[in-house]
């Protein structure tokens, strides 16, 4: 499970799917949460706008990234 740091209190999960590296652009993000291929939580997942907060953990295609709080 890959960890993704944040410094925010939330981050949206299209960026979270970026950021770790599950998806090359916002679009491809976009398309694959519509299709409910994501998981958050456990749950799909269908907003890409969804508030991932640190402890969440998202999953695509077999792979997990939980959301950590990165504190300055």
């Amino acid at each position: 499970m890959e960890t993704v740091y944040i410094k925010d209190e939330f981050i949206k999960l299209g960026q979270v799917m970026k950021l770790g590296g599950l998806v090359q652009s916002g679009t491809d993000a976009k398309f694959i949460i519509q299709d409910g291929k994501v998981k958050v939580n456990g749950a799909v997942e269908y907003q890409r706008g969804k508030k991932i907060r640190p402890g969440d953990v998202v999953e695509f295609q077999g792979e997990s990234i939980k959301i950590e709080s990165k504190i300055s």
